[in-house]
């Protein structure tokens, strides 16, 4: 995001949402695990951003394969970075650690059902999908508040994006996980403007 192209002013703002890159271990399913990323991942992360991106702020997960890319960015930005422990990715339970193919042959159907619709069913042990949005969301719009009139640059995870657009676009939590793709570095931008009306809030850009 340019200064040029995307100029906050005190009613405007932006966050402008990345997914972490491919973390150490490779693909299984991490929620709360946490792996740092890989050699592939840090390649990802910096591809991913450009010297004509501008922000404000650098906000992050907890979990080292957001964090430790938003402390590089930070650091060699000298921007101010905060840590929110709500926008961690949501907790797959007894699934954590485990590939697809193990999760199918030890819960069968329960894998697909919960791609199908994450509302009907909650991994063992897991976060339940309604309670994930709520945390996310609730996290989403106190540092759009706190960071009022600022471009926020957010390092987070799938699920968390999915969280954050579902609320934006008004997709139900049954399409969340199904309804679209978030890659590794996935960069989402939506834009916030308040007036006497009210708050709007925009998908400005996905997948860029």
């Amino acid at each position: 995001m340019t200064r040029d192209s995307q100029q906050p002013t005190a009613d405007t703002s932006f966050l402008d949402l990345i997914r972490h890159g491919e973390p150490e271990g490779g693909p299984m399913f991490r929620g709360s695990q946490d792996d740092p990323l890989s050699e592939t991942g840090w390649k990802q992360m910096r591809a991913a951003i450009s010297d004509s991106d501008c922000w404000d702020a650098v906000l992050t997960s907890p979990l080292q394969r957001c964090r430790q890319f938003a402390e590089e960015v930070a650091d060699t930005r000298n921007l101010p970075l905060f840590v929110e422990p709500d926008l961690r990715e949501v907790s797959f339970g007894a699934w954590e650690g485990r590939t697809s193919q193990q999760i199918l042959t030890e819960y069968g159907d329960q894998l697909s059902a919960f791609w199908d619709d994450p509302t009907a069913i909650t991994p063992p042990e897991g976060e339940p999908i309604d309670a994930f949005y709520r945390r996310v969301t609730r996290a989403g719009a106190l540092w759009q508040r706190r960071l009022a009139g600022q471009r926020i640059l957010v390092v987070c995870h799938g699920g968390v994006i999915r969280m954050l657009l579902a609320d934006v676009l008004h997709i139900p939590l049954s399409r969340s996980f199904a309804g679209f793709a978030v890659p590794y570095a996935c960069r989402s931008l939506i834009r916030f403007d308040r007036s006497e009306h009210g708050l709007l809030r925009s998908l400005l850009r996905h997948g860029g």
